[in-house]
């Protein structure tokens, strides 16, 4: 008797081993300078940078959205730019904003936060700059049939 996968099983796997692949371009040490380098300037949140859980959080929004750049390099790789595939998914890189930026928020002294935008846009920026990254490697990756 043979075991019986569904489609969507089958598709799970395959996005898994991918992300796999794709996340051994990642060092810790790049995602450790790059917070260090876009919160670091910042007032509010250099002293919140001393906490290991939001630095963490930091990283893991990077990584998420590396690999949302990653999965959607393949339209980029098939012809079309990078606007028109950031617009294919702009509601999840809002979303990744969105919730460093209320994670950032919620661990800061909230007054002054709350006066502080331009932690909003250098949220922004964080996960562009990591969805660029992705996005780079997922086409290389693709042009080398690595995918």
């Amino acid at each position: 008797m043979s075991v019986i996968t569904t489609f969507t099983d089958k598709q799970r796997e395959k996005q898994i081993k991918y992300e796999k692949t794709v996340l051994k371009d990642i060092s810790i040490k790049s995602l450790k300078e790059s917070v260090k380098g876009h919160f670091g300037s910042i007032r509010f949140t250099s002293g919140l940078l001393m906490n290991t859980g939001v630095e963490e959080a930091c990283y893991d929004v990077a990584i998420e959205a590396y690999l949302l750049g990653a999965h959607f390099s393949r339209f980029g790789y098939y012809g079309e730019g990078v606007e028109q595939v950031l617009e294919r998914c702009r509601s999840e890189e809002k979303h990744f904003v969105d919730t460093l930026y209320n994670f950032l928020l919620y661990w800061g002294s909230g007054e002054e936060a709350a006066a502080n935008e331009s932690l909003a846009g250098t949220c922004e920026h964080y996960v562009r700059h990591w969805w660029m990254e992705g996005f780079q490697k997922g086409q290389r990756r693709h042009k080398l049939r690595l995918h």
